[in-house]
């Protein structure tokens, strides 16, 4: 199999086909024999896609745990499943609540690893669509007889295959002959190329071109729309260029990053995991004399004791430092707000694959475009056609709208040539006649069955109408009727039925690259022959002889009036668009009365030789500018990302001028621009060195890369990201997957896109609509606020938890909350009002600003030091409360001592621990709402069972207060008086959500019971808002001086410029 790779395989197309035979061993007419085909499977292997080895389940499973946060929950649910192991029945708990804290942080970790390898599984379905593009049988040769059905996959190099019209193509294979006189193959799939690429087989004289060039060769998994021929069988399987992809997608798979949010966090993560060290130690020097003691003897420290319980007591305290720390609800809250803007962008038409896809199209800096199919319709239309006045110095231009198939899409502009004269009558005869191609509607979308350019001619004739009045007004009627049958996937061209009725169509001149035109002779209503031309404009203008005048009458061609006619043609070339020359001839000599095959100057017709002469002393008509236009809609997209600070770079297949046209047109570069240095073809920039390509790439302003080939695509996004630029690139064709799997985030077309796109992006168009992508990056940036705000609102929550943690180890303290009460606060009590912030209102201004580098901190300085103020105070509040309730009778005018409760003084608090060598020391039962009485046998016992009144307080403050903190996130800056709580009034239900669930556990037995508490009465619930309140106050005064502190820095700067 190491053969298939080798650079020196053999190039097909630089060669003959008899030198192509001779290499293949094998002949035209018989084929390979059956043993030479089981040698060759020996070498080549079979023609089919290799299924690339996954990353085993094991693995995947082992990956979601590569996260510095969650190896800390780790680490704290195994030494907390030791703790309760050990100490199972300590403090009344037994069973199940034992083990409550351990379950709860295993069962998160599962879940995340779960969604985690859920969503690698379907990374690579991509492959899977490739694999749709193949055939499964084929018409091939072997030992001398026709095979008709033999499996593609049984192909080997050297076979004999003959494709038909409508084939798909098995492998990548030589043309060798061609049985009609031509060949056109669909691969815009592959190249990017708008129009079906005639094919031949003379050899291309150049030994690396690229693959729009290779015309002798047709491709696995395009398609023949035109013509039969037969093709020697080049490479097969993973060598094919549609196996090159799959290669390319896969490994571009491999490259994936992780999107800007996932680095931040986990660098704050890693940030976290030295504070959380630091913490821990601090809190075990602190603490070291409660279980570490020594004399000390002649100077040198002796007889050292050492309390395991005291010492397993502080592993608590760092298990719950860890606990309060991590915001283990972050990762449910954020799968939670990109999923809400999922919907969102699914009603924008951006349909969304993959979740972190939402927040990283916030922070897009470049989208790298497909033409074909993305910026234009991927459908032919005419835009304009000219034909000469009523002499032959003038000419009548005509302009035509409409971008699709539907005939129904734009008219004719200035249109008052309903009673069409002679010469426009000749334009719209040939133009439905001189045609093989139909239009059907799939229900969306109207298409094109054979060549776009001849679906696009049957349209104009739509628009053009027919001369007769009766007639056009029975079309006119039937179309309105029409248009209320439930079948509408077949579209009547009733004026194109028209003029084939009236021109009755006798033979066809099919097209050749000798004289660049077909044509068709059709019988005429007085009985007589006609012959109508099609083709290339210079190529008609050399052999016709005279031009018709709009008034019908003919004169002979002179040469100021080829001249005119050969300046229009070159004004519309300049535009982009492909021109047709249209043409006939009235003298048909021998085929004056052709009708039959029978006729005696049948011979003529099947000597291609002889179609050059037949189509000489014509008359000409005019000509007709056709393009794949630009989507309307584009040009307001493009400059929405200018305005953004998006750079948008086009990369096509498609070929340099047609290119530039486009770009041109959607302004991408203005009219007059100088774009040198900004338009190159893939082979131009590549041959480039490395630093001069970064300069271009690195400069404002729009680029276009033409005759792109997947490799260059991908190259091209690599090059960008190494730039530190977040790229999205949109596409919808076979070529394009590799680079929409490599780029930050993949945007594929719903309804021209293929099978294989839409699998390897991250989002797909359901319009394939360019602004929907501006649309999905305004609404990124809104989720990306939002998620910002909520992060900050569970980070500040945290430090909260943490310094309050710290306070209780630091003066002492019994713990004031344990590790459960903190875990259901950071999981639930925080998650409703965290989620809800994910619905704060977009800014006006969000698509006027330039995009956020990808490395932009999440929390700067002075958000930090705004945490560490609210966090202090959350701290000073949570165990001020529980210091209180021990220490203090009453606090402003509230009894505190209504429930019976013993007060002691501060300093026996501080040293709780030395509670069995005071003197006369007791503590009274006392009762809580409900009259459920809290009793201890031993008096000591009031700092550890007892003391569940007081957290019960100490966390009813801690949810009070990170409830208020959850209205300052409303904004990083603004007052709550200028964004006033309704702005956002799923975050006041969220509030009663999290209160009422806090309720819940308080007033439910079971629930109290599980985690440590009980009811509170109502002047409880007072103290527990006053002590909460003041957080608000703080902040807002934290918003005022961050305001003045902004203003004073752009006014420095203002002096300084």
């Amino acid at each position: 199999m190491e053969e298939i790779f080798d650079e020196k395989a053999f190039k097909a197309w630089p060669w003959s086909v008899e030198q192509c035979l001779k290499e293949y061993k094998v002949k035209l007419e018989k084929g390979l024999s059956t043993s030479e085909v089981e040698i060759r499977r020996e070498r080549y292997g079979w023609n089919e896609l290799t299924k690339e080895k996954g990353k085993p389940l094991w693995k995947l499973v082992l990956e979601q745990f590569d996260d510095m946060l969650v190896k800390i929950l780790l680490v704290a649910a195994f030494i907390s499943f030791v703790l309760a192991y050990l100490h199972g029945n300590e403090n009344g708990e037994s069973g199940f609540e034992a083990y409550v804290e351990p379950f709860v942080i295993v069962l998160i970790l599962i879940l995340n690893a779960i969604v985690g390898v859920w969503q690698e599984g379907n990374a690579e379905k991509a492959l899977e669509a490739l694999k749709e593009m193949q055939c499964d049988s084929v018409k091939a040769l072997r030992d001398g007889y026709l095979v008709p059905d033999l499996p593609s996959r049984e192909l080997v190099p050297g076979d004999i295959v003959e494709l038909r019209v409508g084939d798909k193509v098995p492998a990548d294979m030589r043309v060798a002959v061609m049985k009609t006189s031509t060949l056109r193959v669909e691969q815009s799939s592959l190249t990017g190329e708008a129009m079906p690429v005639l094919k031949g087989t003379n050899p291309i004289f150049l030994d690396d071109c690229e693959l729009q060039a290779k015309e002798n060769m047709v491709f696995a998994g395009t398609t023949v729309v035109n013509g039969s021929c037969i093709c020697i069988v080049v490479n097969i399987g993973m060598c094919t260029e549609i196996g090159k992809i799959q290669t390319q997608i896969h490994e571009a798979s491999l490259e994936e990053n992780e999107t800007p949010l996932k680095k931040k966090l986990d660098e704050f993560g890693n940030r976290l995991t030295v504070a959380i060290g630091l913490i821990c130690l601090m809190v075990w020097i602190i603490n070291y004399k409660y279980f570490l003691t020594w004399e000390v003897v002649d100077g040198w420290p002796l007889n050292f004791q050492f309390s395991f319980d005291k010492c397993t007591y502080y592993f608590k305290i760092a298990i719950a430092l860890a606990v309060a720390a991590i915001p283990e609800g972050l990762p449910a809250v954020i799968t939670t707000c990109l999923a809400l803007g999922t919907r969102k962008m699914a009603q924008k038409n951006a349909i969304v694959r993959k979740l972190p896809s939402v927040e990283t199209l916030g922070c897009t800096t470049v989208i790298c475009s497909d033409k074909t199919g993305t910026l234009t319709t991927n459908q032919m239309s005419v835009t304009e056609f000219f034909t000469l006045g009523l002499d032959a110095t003038t000419s009548r231009i005509f302009r035509v709208e409409g971008t699709t198939y539907d005939p129904n899409d734009g008219g004719i502009v200035d249109w008052k040539c309903s009673d069409m004269d002679a010469n426009l009558q000749a334009v719209a005869e040939i133009c439905a006649v001189c045609n093989d191609a139909g239009i059907f509607c799939d229900g969306r979308l109207f298409r094109a069955t054979g060549l776009p350019t001849e679906a696009a001619l049957k349209v104009l004739v739509e628009k053009m109408g027919v001369p007769e009045t009766e007639v056009r007004n029975k079309i006119r009627n039937s179309k309105l009727l029409s248009s209320y049958l439930i079948d509408c996937n077949t579209v009547k061209l009733a004026c194109c039925e028209w003029w084939n009725r009236r021109s009755k169509k006798v033979a066809t001149l099919e097209f050749d690259r000798v004289r660049k035109s077909m044509s068709v002779i059709v019988r005429e209503p007085r009985g007589h022959n006609r012959l109508l031309v099609k083709g290339a404009v210079e190529s008609l203008l050399e052999r016709s002889s005279h031009v018709q005048l709009a008034d019908g009458s003919v004169i002979p061609i002179d040469e100021p009036c080829k001249q005119l006619l050969l300046l229009r043609l070159l004004d519309m070339s300049s535009k982009g668009l492909r021109c047709l020359g249209l043409a006939y001839k009235e003298e048909l000599g021998d085929f004056s009365d052709y009708y039959t095959d029978n006729h005696p100057a049948h011979k003529m017709l099947l000597d291609h030789s002889s179609y050059s002469i037949i189509e000489s002393g014509l008359i000409f008509v005019g000509v007709i500018g056709l393009r794949d236009p630009p989507r309307e809609e584009v040009h307001r997209a493009i400059e929405d990302c200018r305005g953004a600070g998006i750079k948008v770079m086009v990369i096509t297949g498609d070929n340099k001028s047609t290119a530039e046209a486009i770009c041109r047109e959607i302004r991408l570069f203005s009219e007059g621009e100088d774009i040198r240095g900004k338009s190159f073809t893939s082979k131009e920039f590549m041959s480039l060195s490395r630093s001069l390509q970064l300069d271009i790439l690195s400069k404002p302003g729009g680029k276009v890369f033409s005759r792109a080939e997947p490799k260059h695509k991908q190259d091209i996004v690599r090059m960008l990201k190494d730039m530190g630029e977040v790229v999205a690139m949109t596409g919808d064709g076979v070529n394009d997957a590799p680079a929409l799997k490599l780029a930050d985030i993949g945007i594929a077309m719903g309804i021209t896109g293929t099978e294989v796109a839409k699998e390897a992006s991250d989002m797909v168009l359901a319009d394939d609509n360019f602004s929907s992508i501006v649309s999905a990056v305004a609404e990124g940036r809104s989720i990306y606020n939002n998620m910002k705000a909520f992060i900050r609102y569970m980070i500040s929550s945290n430090v909260g938890e943490v310094v309050s943690i710290f306070f209780t180890a630091a003066l002492g303290l019994p713990e004031c909350m344990i590790p459960v009460q903190l875990l259901w606060v950071n999981l639930v009590t925080d998650g409703p009002p965290a989620t809800a912030l994910g619905f704060n209102p977009a800014d006006v201004d969000i698509m006027q600003k330039p995009p956020r580098k990808s490395n932009d901190a999440l929390i700067n300085s002075w958000i930090f030091f705004r945490y560490i103020v609210i966090g202090s105070y959350v701290g000073i509040a949570t165990v001020g409360v529980f210091i209180l309730w021990y220490t203090r009778a009453s606090f402003l005018g509230i009894n505190l001592v209504e429930d019976g409760h013993t007060l002691v003084q501060l300093s026996q608090l501080r040293h709780w621990g030395e509670c069995s060598s005071w003197s006369n020391y007791t503590a009274s039962p006392y009762t809580v709402v409900g009259g459920r009485l809290i009793t201890f046998s031993n008096p000591c016992d009031y700092f550890s069972v007892g003391k569940v009144k007081a957290m019960t307080l100490s966390l009813s403050v801690l949810v009070a207060i990170e409830m208020f903190n959850s209205l300052n996130a409303l904004s990083e800056d603004n007052s709550l008086i200028q964004m006033p709580p309704w702005r956002n009034p799923w975050l006041l239900l969220a509030m009663v959500v999290s209160l009422g669930l806090h309720c819940l556990i308080l007033y439910v037995p079971i629930l109290a019971n599980v985690f440590g508490v009980v009811p509170l009465s109502l002047s409880e619930w007072l103290l527990v808002l006053l002590v909460s309140a003041p957080v608000v106050l703080i902040d807002e005064v934290l918003k005022f001086v961050g305001r003045r502190r902004r203003r004073l820095l752009l006014v420095t700067k203002a002096k300084k410029a």
